[in-house]
């Protein structure tokens, strides 16, 4: 199977993103995709809920009940028995309607509480899914899209809007809840409206439409001060807590950067608070529009009705039965029009959330498997610049690595070393030329088996806050830890001693982040674990990209020393900036001005007048030698 050319991809996604920006759907079609996301994920994940916002609506349409008819019922028999009726049956029948009433209260509010309660606890359980999700597509997702601000923004963008911007899954809901109920409730009103006080429904509606629009108006200008809080809250949250990261801690001390870091905060937090400025004074002014609507509506509607039971034409119980009706009318048009403007004004936030999740691979995907036995690597005229950069980093590179070889590759900084291994280990696409393994295209192999090709050591590893055992067994995650292989790694890389030391053995928590009795481990112990899960990986290719930057020269020594027995006869590619390290390897090839300058053994480079790595080599070495002589 012929993968595609990276280049075209990268363009064809590209592409995709710039017609996102230019075709951004409009609000219909974002509420509509994603509220069927929000519908499917809650049928799915736990069906009680759509119960439960049933047994919500039968206790807002009792509570309804309440407001609307009994009063009415109520005031009828009263007035009834101060015209001197038949006061028994009458009275009969007012406490009949008050017990009534105190009945529907109290069925009422406790449907509403069991049901709102009940809501807020599964509220919990369904943000979190779309926080686990959100989580995976992070952690799935191409490497080169995590170093891209555009995929950051977006992130921040996709964590806010399924977040307090638009409620999670239970706030959309309940915004669809509101409108149904709404709809309901104006069904209701508009019908007794009908029979008793027509006129008020052109007037309600015509306020209402305009109301609508001034809101409408208001969304809008939310929505786009939402779309540039992306960016300003990444940069917020970064100065701000970064302050505070105990990673940190030691530096912003020592160089007293805590004042910069406050004044950066307070810069990005000024730029948030601008937007929100900008947002209130657009919005003030609609909201003082629809006060204005709504004064003349509620003026024309009360006069209208009192009007009306003046003549005669409404009894004092049909009057208090249409001003309820009137304000439940208002009530229900306000919620129709507001409900359905914050439905997809969270829609629009959420749909972010969607947009991040449908991110196009920046890679091509293969599905070759990859053969077993030895592997023999070949860069073929590789060229290579980072998306939207407009220098390559490196310019053809042709090397070949042949199974069990080990090579070091030496340079000064920058000069394309680090990128080279990523661009082996598939981290990115090569911009032009090909990187073979077994003489087929890796863009060819299944991405899940080509890396564990691997064990790989970069110079900004991480190690997590689980056990020292866990932090060296995701060497192969997919496994169970082996004991005695975690040991051995450990053993190799020098640290077993230590580690047998620590309170709990190996089974001690790293970093005191979760554990006030975890440990914090040296650079050059953080090094060494690092080293051991690589070698627990068991991979038949090794990249150690400086792994011995953070060891003192005895440790230094030792694993130089051991480097065969750490290897074995696998192949190794070894980056250091100490040129005595490349004794232990086969082959040497030194980058320079964005390519493979020099190549060949150490006694043949350094032997090579005006050569780069002899230059490298001798300028160390006078270091030692001075060293020494100064000692003498």
């Amino acid at each position: 199977m012929r993968s595609k050319d990276p280049k075209k991809v990268d363009e064809k996604n590209d592409d995709k993103k710039d017609a996102g920006k230019k075709n951004e759907p409009g609000i219909m079609k974002m509420t509509d995709r994603t509220m069927k996301y929000v519908l499917k994920t809650a049928w799915k994940e736990k069906k009680i809920v759509f119960l439960l916002y049933v047994i919500k609506f039968i206790g807002a349409v009792l509570g309804e009940f309440k407001l609307l008819l009994l009063p009415k019922l109520l005031v009828d028999e009263v007035v009834a028995i101060s015209e001197k009726a038949a006061v028994t049956d009458h009275l009969h029948r007012a406490v009949f309607y008050v017990l009534l009433t105190v009945g529907a209260e109290l069925l009422s509010r406790t449907l509403m509480n069991i049901a709102d309660s009940s809501l807020s606890y599964y509220s919990v359980y369904l943000d979190r899914i779309l926080t686990y999700r959100l989580c995976d597509k992070t952690m799935e997702m191409d490497f080169q899209h995590t170093e891209d601000p555009q995929v950051l923004d977006q992130r921040s963008k996709a964590q806010d809007g399924i977040s307090w911007y638009s409620g999670g899954i239970t706030g959309m809901l309940g915004g669809l809840y509101d409108i149904i109920f709404n709809v309901a409730l104006m069904c209701t009103s508009v019908t007794l409206f009908i029979f008793y006080c027509p006129l008020i429904l052109p007037v309600q509606i015509i306020g209402m439409g305009l109301i609508t629009y001034f809101n409408f108006r208001s969304q809008k200008i939310a929505t786009e001060a939402f779309l540039k809080l992306g960016k300003l809250n990444r940069l917020f949250s970064y100065y701000l807590y970064e302050v505070a990261s105990q990673r940190y801690g030691k530096d912003a001390r020592l160089y007293d950067s805590s004042e910069l870091m406050s004044n950066r905060a307070d810069h990005f937090g000024k730029g948030s608070l601008q937007v929100f400025r900008e947002r209130s004074e657009g919005t003030v002014k609609n909201d003082y529009k629809s006060n204005i609507v709504n004064a003349f509506r509620d003026g024309f509607s009360y006069f209208y009705m009192g009007y009306r039971t003046l003549k005669g034409l409404l009894t004092l119980g049909d009057l208090t039965m249409c001003i309820s009706a009137a304000s439940r009318l208002y009530q229900s048009l306000m919620g129709i029009g507001k409900g359905f403007q914050d439905l997809t004004q969270k829609c629009s936030y959420a749909y972010q959330f969607l947009v991040y999740l449908d991110y196009p691979d920046a890679l091509s995907r293969g599905e070759a498997s990859v053969p077993e036995g030895d592997h023999e690597i070949v860069f073929e005229h590789v060229y290579f610049k980072y998306p939207r950069a407009e220098e390559y980093v490196l310019e053809d590179v042709n090397l070949t690595i042949r199974a069990g070889e080990h090579l070091s590759i030496v340079g000064l900084n920058g000069a394309g070393k680090t990128t080279f291994i990523k661009l082996l280990c598939r981290l990115y696409d090569v911009t032009k030329g090909r990187i073979l393994i077994d003489g087929k295209d890796i863009k060819e192999y299944s991405r899940e088996e080509y890396r564990k090709l691997f064990s790989v050591v970069f110079q900004d590893f991480q190690l997590f806050a689980f056990s020292l055992r866990d932090n060296v067994a995701m060497g192969r995650a997919d496994e169970e830890p082996a004991e005695a292989e975690v040991e051995n790694a450990l053993k190799l890389s020098g640290l077993y001693e230590d580690a047998v030391k620590l309170d709990e053995g190996l089974d001690t928590r790293l970093f005191k982040s979760f554990d006030e009795h975890g440990t914090e481990l040296s650079g050059g112990q953080r090094q060494k674990a690092a080293i051991s899960r690589a070698l627990y990986r068991n991979a038949p290719i090794v990249i150690l990209d400086e792994p011995t930057a953070a060891l003192d020269p005895l440790a230094e020594y030792e694993i130089y020393k051991k480097f065969d027995t750490l290897v074995g006869g696998k192949s190794a590619i070894y980056i250091s900036h100490r040129l005595s390290s490349c004794k232990f390897c086969d082959h040497i090839a030194v980058f320079s001005d964005k390519t493979i300058r020099e190549y060949g053994t150490h006694e043949e480079l350094v032997k090579k007048e005006e050569g780069i790595y002899a230059e490298m080599f001798a300028a160390q070495s006078q270091y030692y030698v001075d060293a020494k002589s100064g000692n003498e």
